[in-house]
Parts: structure tokens; sequence; C-alpha cells
């Protein structure tokens, strides 16, 4: 029908054709179709009416012109919990506007700004340097692009955790200064980083991709000629090596500095409370303190590093230990936050240091996938807690354990973890596979680049979300669906919002 324009006493109305134009099915999207058919009978009989009523047309008026599209102002990155849909840009149209609706408002507001973002990413073991080494010289580019550069397929990780000798998932047991049973070197003498030297070059390759990643590093053991058992396993380090210790941490900054490599923190033990890991060691918060106050804090800042010192990198269920170690006055000023991992207890616990230590940093280090586990429980489970929980209590990072093995789950070392799921499976010199662990991270670390700030965004029901607003002026919403049923929800920010919907399980990441 040709567009015409009425005057006097009618309203100016444009009529198009049979159907509701794009325009008014944005205000009825979830209307069923015999609500749109009765709509548009009433839409229709007013517009009748007014034509029935008019005394006069204009037919050399300028024509009213065609409804415009609804503008896309927000960007959807979707993952079901099926796991058939995996990270995927989604094509729905989103426009913030003013329409009122029956949904509950998720309100984005970034004039609140919490804490800093330093990265998301995964821990670089000596076991996933060795199978990631085994693909083809182009698989492997492929795969290091894919992770670590900012193409459209990739997905951007920002920061890396790496093991200070071996890690349990390393092939075999080693530190840089191992000698003969009964041997001691006090001055570091033999102190080397070549166990590592596969590791080193893989960092490099990285580097070159993304300059700016930052590493934090962490020892499973010291030496065992400073342990009061003589074992990679457990056991505590004597009181007489403290001092030798700290310089072994010295030694290691500047050895990789030289190698190009900078570290941006340290912790001074994994899971110190773990004596049973193969490697380990047990470090009570006490003697924690007692190293970091005496020795390895006045180490640092003799030798001029600034490489950040960060306690604890245990579970949520002892919050008590990295409170015991900042308690102490004399250790607080060369600590900078603490590390957490989520085996035992409740994100909450990192809230409940900030409260005590507001000016002290926080840090998600650790979480793993496991073997036995499944991609819609596992997705669930790891974007509530270690993404959307650990933001929401002040975290500067979210790191997933392990970032790829084989297909058997190894290497690991001798006791090591048999069941640990890394986000990537390498099968072979040329192919790998995406675990669950790729989208966990994935769905922050591509679209939350280190620098963004967290913000403030209010919590609905079953609806799990934190946002972020970027270095360019971005916003990101990601919001996990922990219902059983599909929800619907506005997107709310500065005064105008959108409806967006996600299956039950489902996450999604918005951006705008």
């Amino acid at each position: 029908m040709q567009d015409r324009s009425f005057t006097g006493r009618c309203l100016t109305t444009a009529v198009t054709d049979s159907r509701l134009s794009p325009a008014r099915k944005k205000h009825f999207p979830f209307l069923p179709m015999t609500k749109l058919t009765q709509i548009k009978s009433v839409f229709f009989s007013l517009v009748l009416g007014i034509l029935s009523g008019c005394a006069q047309s204009s037919e050399d008026s300028n024509p009213t012109p065609e409804p415009t599209p609804t503008t896309n102002d927000v960007t959807f990155w979707l993952t079901k919990a099926d796991g058939i849909v995996k990270l995927v840009k989604q094509n729905t149209i989103l426009g913030f506007n003013t329409v009122t609706n029956v949904y509950p408002n998720v309100d984005v507001n970034d004039n609140q700004i919490f804490q800093t973002i330093d990265g998301f990413g995964y821990t670089l073991t000596g076991g996933s340097v060795e199978v990631i080494n085994q693909l083809g010289a182009s698989k492997k580019q492929e795969l290091l692009q894919e992770l670590f550069g900012t193409s459209v397929n990739a997905i951007s990780v920002s920061y890396l955790r790496i093991s200070i000798g071996a890690s349990d998932l390393s092939s075999s047991v080693y530190s840089y200064n191992d000698l003969p049973s009964g041997q001691t070197d006090v001055n570091l003498t033999q102190f080397s980083l070549a166990p590592d030297n596969a590791l080193i070059q893989l960092l490099k390759q990285i580097l070159q991709i993304n300059p700016n990643i930052k590493i934090m590093a962490t020892p499973w053991s010291p030496p065992v000629w400073m342990k009061d058992n003589g074992s990679s396993i457990g056991g505590s380090l004597q009181s007489q090596y403290y001092g030798v210790y700290a310089q072994y941490f010295v030694k290691y900054i500047q050895a990789m500095q030289a190698e190009g490599i900078r570290i941006d923190a340290i912790t001074p033990q994994n899971e110190p409370l773990h004596p049973g890991n193969n490697p380990s060691l047990l470090m009570l918060a006490t003697d924690q303190a007692n190293f970091i106050k005496n020795h390895l804090g006045p180490a640092f800042q003799a030798a001029g590093i600034t490489t950040k010192i960060v306690t604890y990198d245990h579970n949520c269920d002892n919050p008590q230990y990295p409170m015991t170690v900042l308690a102490d006055a004399a250790a607080n000023p060369f600590i900078d936050g603490s590390a957490f991992h989520l085996y035992a207890g409740d994100i909450s616990a990192l809230s409940t240091v900030h409260n005590a230590y507001p000016t002290k940093n926080l840090y998600f280090t650790e979480q793993y996938t496991a073997s036995t586990g499944s991609f819609d429980g596992d997705l669930k489970w790891h974007l509530k807690n270690v993404i959307i929980g650990s933001m929401r209590n002040w975290s500067k990072t979210a790191l997933e354990w392990n970032l790829a093995n084989d297909a058997s789950f190894g290497p690991h070392t001798n006791g090591g973890c048999n069941t640990c799921k890394g986000a990537i499976t390498v099968n072979g010199s040329f192919n790998y596979e995406r675990n669950v662990g790729y989208y966990i991270i994935a769905h922050a670390s591509k679209f939350v680049p280190a620098g963004s700030v967290r913000i403030a965004s209010s919590q609905s029901g079953s609806l799990y979300n934190v946002a972020f607003k970027t270095p360019e002026g971005k916003k990101v919403l990601i919001a996990l669906n922990d219902g059983a049923s599909p929800s619907v929800f506005n997107i709310k920010y500065n005064g105008k919002w959108v409806a967006v919907s996600l299956e039950a399980g489902a996450v999604g990441t918005f951006i705008w």
C-alpha cells in the first residue's frame, strides 16, 4: 500500500503492508502469534477508523519514511550447557530502548568502580609445554595465536602462572639446584634454569604474540637438600636455609629477566597446607610470615626486584592463613596481596580478606576441571565461582589450572594429578581439542583485557553476572543462568535497557 500523510484532525500515520512493521514487532518480541494477530487486528481497525474520519488527504505531501530497523547496540557471545553451541557470536539484534516490559533488570553502573583486572588465563605447566611442543610447527603456531593473539578467532589469554621448578604436572621432579644426596650449595653456585629450557623457549614465543602478558611464578618445592625430610614430597624448609632460599628466588627472577621474561608476581609456596603432593612443601602461616619479613622481602629490596610477593596460594576454607601473614607488621609492607584456590571453602573468603586488608590485592590462581566432570556441570560451576565469583569478590585474576595435556591426562609426576583435564587436549602432531576449561576462560579473556575495571552490576535470582569497563570504554557483562528454566532479563544501562535471554545452564558475554 502506498504511504499516505493525513492532515487536519487526523494523526500522521504510515501504512506499508498487512504485517506489523519491524519497529512495532520489537515491542512484542516474546508474544505468541495469536497475540500478534490480535494486535494487528486492533492496529488496523484504528487505522481504518482514522481513514474513514478524515475529510481531506494530501497526495502531494512528502511520504512518511519506512520505520528504521532497530540499531544493534549489543554484541552477544553464547555457550550452551549441552556444548552444541560453544562461544558463538549471535546474530540477534539487541538495541537499547525505553519500552517498558515485565522482565527483571540487571543494572550496570560504570560510575561505581572496583578492582583493576590483571588478566584471565591458565597455568602453563611443564606437561603443557611438553604436549604443545609435540604439535607440528604450523599447528603449534596456530594454537598459540588462538590462545594468546587478538584476531577474531583468538581468545586473548592475558595471564599465565608457571611453576618454579617442577609442578605435579611435570613429567619428572626437579629444581634449579639438584644435588647428590648429602650435598649442599649455600652459595647456589650450581643454580641453573636448564631443566626448564623448553618452558622458557615457549614463553618467548608467547611473548612475541603478546608482549604484555603477565606471569606469576610459584614453587611446589625447594631443592630437597633445603628440606628437613630430604624428599620432594612434604617436609618443611629448614630455618637455616631461609636466607639461601630467598636468594634462590632472586636468582630465578634475574635469570628469567636475562631471558627476556619478566615475572610480575611470585607466591612463596603453592598450596602450603598440602604436603602430600609430589612435589610439595608444608609452610605454616607463621613460617611464611617469617620467611617474607626476614628474608624474601629484604632480599628483593636489596636486589632492586619489583616482582610482587603474594601470600598463601591455597584454598578458600582458610582465609585466616593470609590474614595471619598480613597481620605481621614487619611482613605486611613486602606483600602485595593474597592468592586463592577453591577446592575447599567458599569464594566469599576473598572478600573476607579484602574487608580486613582493603589495600592488599587478591588473586584467584587455580581451579581444575576433572576427567570425570561434565561439560554442563563444569561450565556452570566454574563460571559461577571462578569467573563471576572471584571477580565479584575483588580478585584481579581468574586462572584455570592446566593449559594442556594429552588424552591420558598426562604427563604428571609419580603421585601427581592423573585426573586433571587441560583446557586443550593435544592428540599427536596435527590435532588438538578444546575442552570446557577453554570456554570457561574464553568467555572472559576474549572480551576483558588487562587494565579493565570491574563495575557495578545487580544480581537477579539465579542469574549470576559480573560487569567490566575496558580501557577502550566498552562495557562487558558476563552472565550465567544457573536456574533450571530459561531466563529473560533486561540489561539496563544509562537509563535504557535491552531484553535478552539465556537458556538454563547457558553463559553469555554481552558487549556494548
